[in-house]
């Protein structure tokens, strides 16, 4: 059987330490995830079994990735001023994503809003300082929570090029050298109990559309005032927990505010965005190459006419459209990764501008479109055993629908890319 790493990649921008870190994440995901992944659905309460997996990924222990972007004089890996940033998000997307998608969202979503104070030339060196030993001293894993969506909006706050902060209905109130915190977020990644930190996008004058008063305000999980729901119980990725957070009277430091006024709006656009996308590619691709897997496997075996399946005309027509998307797919999310990185000079573009924004959501929208076709097609050539769950195709088909609803679904990324390319103004 060839690898999944037959899959075309750009061998010649893929930097030697990610190359290796790749190695070492495969081989333990190979080893402690991958035996487990099947049961995980039943454990999407408790993650009894989940919860000692991401300590092995995240924490001290094992291969200590929750301290990744802290600089090196806090304790952390420095990734926060690496030049190959992209390179590295969309590797452990790939390489976790293959096992478990929703293993892979609640691992990287703790390092998502800290991207907004780790990474050059945005390094809020208080916060670093403040945060580091939660994150770099724990054998435990340590979560955070970008708890953006509200009940009313959903990803209208996502939509920040546009409506710029002003349906935000959560508030945040300056007293004296504290904030004070109410609304109502739903559906974060991490919460439901799990969440240790949380990043939360607020608005300090109500139904403004000014930029200077979006703010992103660090609020400990554990601080007076902040209610956890129950996590929800959904149709896959059992691995992330995501529920109801309400805030009423929380009160923070002054300085808990990722930055201030105008460059809170502009981190999360230069940051969340484009990254959220990255690594929504790559364990989407991730998902896929698993399914190659699978898939050989299946019509290698199997036979029709006294032949394996895959020598059929029909099969063979089907299975050859997916392996040719997921080639296509693959060396998307590694251009993708590379508009990141600010080793490529070539593109040279803000990564909170409109082009950078417009095409990594197309990007992330075909590559999303591509995946629950094809997944759909390979449920439809292994027939009844498609939703078998020792194939393990039901349980990515399940789990990418959702990867691709998130951020805004398709209608924001195919807006967000035609603002760009047709220069649209009201959309």
């Amino acid at each position: 059987m060839n690898s999944f790493d037959e899959f075309s990649r750009p061998e010649e921008y893929v930097s030697p330490g990610i190359k290796h870190f790749r190695m070492v994440l495969r081989n333990l995901i190979e080893k402690e995830v991958m035996p487990l992944r099947r049961r995980f659905d039943e454990d999407w309460d408790e993650h009894k079994l989940i919860e000692p997996l991401f300590d092995r990924i995240m924490g001290n222990k094992g291969l200590g990735t929750q301290k990744s972007l802290f600089p090196e004089e806090v304790g952390g890996w420095g990734l926060g001023h690496s030049d190959h940033l992209g390179g590295f998000a969309y590797a452990m997307a790939e390489e976790v994503g293959r096992a478990d998608t929703g293993f892979a969202v609640a691992f990287l979503v703790t390092l998502w809003p800290l991207l907004t104070i780790l990474v050059e030339p945005h390094v809020n060196w208080r916060l670093a300082r403040e945060f580091a030993p939660m994150f770099c001293n724990s054998d435990k894993a340590v979560f955070a929570a970008m708890c953006m969506t509200e009940p009313q909006g959903g990803a209208d706050i996502e939509n920040l090029e546009l409506l710029k902060g002003k349906t935000i209905r959560t508030t945040a109130r300056l007293e004296g050298n504290e904030w004070v915190i109410n609304g109502h977020k739903l559906w974060p990644t991490n919460t439901g109990g799990v969440a240790d930190l949380m990043a939360v996008p607020c608005t300090t004058k109500p139904g403004s559309d000014n930029p200077d008063d979006y703010a992103l305000i660090f609020v400990p999980a554990d601080t007076k005032g902040v209610t956890q729901g129950r996590p929800y119980e959904k149709a896959g990725m059992a691995a992330d927990k995501n529920s109801d957070i309400w805030f009423e009277d929380v009160r923070v430091p002054s300085w808990y505010r990722a930055h201030g006024p105008g460059t809170d709006a502009k981190v999360f656009m230069k940051f969340i965005i484009p990254l959220g996308n990255v690594g929504s590619m790559g364990m989407l691709v991730g998902a896929m190459l698993n399914l190659y897997e699978r898939l050989y496997e299946f019509v290698s075996t199997r036979t029709y006419n006294n032949r394996p399946l895959k020598e059929n005309d029909a099969i063979a027509g089907l299975i050859g459209k997916i392996a040719g998307d997921i080639d296509v797919c693959r060396v998307i999310g590694h251009e993708a990764s590379m508009i990141i990185d600010r080793r490529n000079k070539p593109y040279g573009k803000p990564l909170d501008s409109p082009e950078v924004i417009g095409k990594t959501r197309n990007m992330k929208k075909f590559i999303a479109d591509t995946a629950v076709e094809d997944f759909g097609l390979a449920m439809d050539v292994l027939g009844v055993y498609g939703v078998d769950r020792d194939w393990d195709i039901e349980k990515h088909w399940r789990d990418i629908k959702m990867i691709q609803l998130w951020m805004g679904g398709k209608q924001l990324c195919q807006m967000e890319a035609t603002r760009y390319f047709y220069n649209c103004k009201t959309l």
